[in-house]
């Protein structure tokens, strides 16, 4: 089982920044494909972004695409994203999540096909 530990949300202005981080507990995420979601009240889980970490390929939702930004640290224990230029809508519990296989090329924003997921942290920001 592989234990996740997010953390890095807050409240923050429109037009600012925050970066979560995605820890795995016991160790590294060898070569799985982490993926970040989002849930704000009242709507479905959605894939924010993922990245395979064997090779490094990243994928982006069309709403975050040249804001944020999804990397690996080298010892492959830790996932980040950077969320810049943020907007109100950017609104929700973050969640970190692993698929023990890599990040799917078309399938990779669909949360049934992770195994695993952290807690959530919540990222408000105000207008």
């Amino acid at each position: 089982e592989v234990q996740i530990v997010e953390s890095g949300g807050g409240l923050v202005q429109a037009g600012g920044s925050l970066r979560l981080s995605c820890a795995a507990s016991d160790g590294t995420f060898d070569d799985y494909g982490i993926g970040w979601f989002r849930q704000a009240p009242g709507n479905k889980r959605e894939g924010v972004s993922c990245i395979s970490m064997s090779d490094g390929t990243t994928y982006y939702a069309d709403s975050v695409k040249g804001r944020f930004t999804i990397s690996s640290a080298n010892t492959k224990n830790t996932v980040y994203l950077q969320m810049n230029s943020l907007k109100p809508e950017d609104t929700a519990v973050y969640y970190c999540a692993v698929d023990t296989y890599f990040c799917s090329r078309y399938g990779w924003h669909l949360p049934e096909l992770y195994d695993y997921w952290g807690q959530g942290t919540q990222v408000t920001v105000s207008s």
